[in-house]
């Protein structure tokens, strides 16, 4: 599988997300299984965040990963109302005893709230001197907010990114790319799913014997620098995903998915789910 350097660590170009786990603990069993599986087969970026279930993902994330901390890069997200000096500390470790681990790789601002960055980053750093996180940074932040918060400590910002939502190519994204610092693609299948019906999408998928998911993610990780975070939890889906990052989709291919979802020819406002 494709890599890249991500917090100073090599991770996968597709991972697994959890929004949406932790929900109902009628399908906790599943879940889990569902993300020891995408370990098995190479996805080991797991990106989750004290918002899902309120706490509930990152539970059925700790289960998952119980005995096999070292196998994985893990990604959470602290709430912008928890976001201040002590509120962070506090979040964090709540984050921490959830995940039932003692350290989180990539720790991110889910978006920005009332709180300054300047406090909030205080609070990373913090956190990181404490060993408690290995990196920070920043989720749903334009251009603009990274340009304010203007910190190279950021190690990356996790974005709405797929062929319906192509906004942050036309400035975000290639400023990222100039900086070194990777960007993470959620919903990179769109919300609902309806992306996947799409008759461009299912036309190249037809060519090369694909599913649309495979080439809606292959698509969103063509480019350098970007890791897709799809959420599975069925073995056929975690397989697909597996395999996507090992396709290479053709001009033709690209050139009929830009027809039917035009590039950005000017600044659009960030997209946020």
């Amino acid at each position: 599988m494709r890599r890249i350097e991500l917090a100073g660590r090599q991770v996968p170009v597709i991972g697994q997300g959890t929004w949406r786990m932790g929900e109902d603990e009628r399908l906790r069993s599943r879940e889990v299984a569902a993300l020891r599986e995408g370990l098995e087969l190479g996805l080991s970026l797991i990106d989750t965040a004290e918002m899902y279930g309120e706490g509930g993902a990152e539970q059925v994330v700790g289960e998952a990963i119980a005995g096999r901390r070292d196998e994985v890069f893990l990604v959470s997200k602290v709430y912008p109302h928890n976001a201040s000096l002590g509120g962070g500390q506090a979040a964090c470790e709540r984050s921490l005893k959830r995940l039932g681990c003692e350290h989180i790789d990539l720790y991110l601002l889910h978006w920005r709230g009332r709180y300054p960055l300047a406090e909030t980053v205080e609070g990373f750093e913090r956190l990181r001197e404490q060993g408690k996180i290995g990196a920070w940074g920043v989720s749903n932040f334009d251009l603009d907010d990274l340009l304010e918060l203007d910190r190279p400590a950021c190690r990356s910002n996790q974005v709405l990114y797929n062929l319906q939502a192509r906004g942050i190519e036309y400035d975000l994204l290639p400023w990222q790319q100039r900086a070194g610092m990777p960007l993470m693609a959620y919903c990179p299948l769109s919300q609902a799913g309806d992306l996947l019906h799409a008759p461009a999408l299912r036309e190249v998928a037809e060519r090369h014997g694909l599913t649309p998911a495979q080439v809606a993610l292959a698509w969103t990780i063509r480019q350098d620098g970007v890791i897709a975070i799809p959420k599975a939890v069925s073995s056929l889906h975690l397989r697909d995903n597996a395999a996507a990052a090992s396709i290479t989709l053709q001009k033709d291919d690209l050139a009929l998915l830009d027809a039917a979802f035009p590039p950005p020819r000017r600044k659009q406002t960030l997209q946020m789910v």
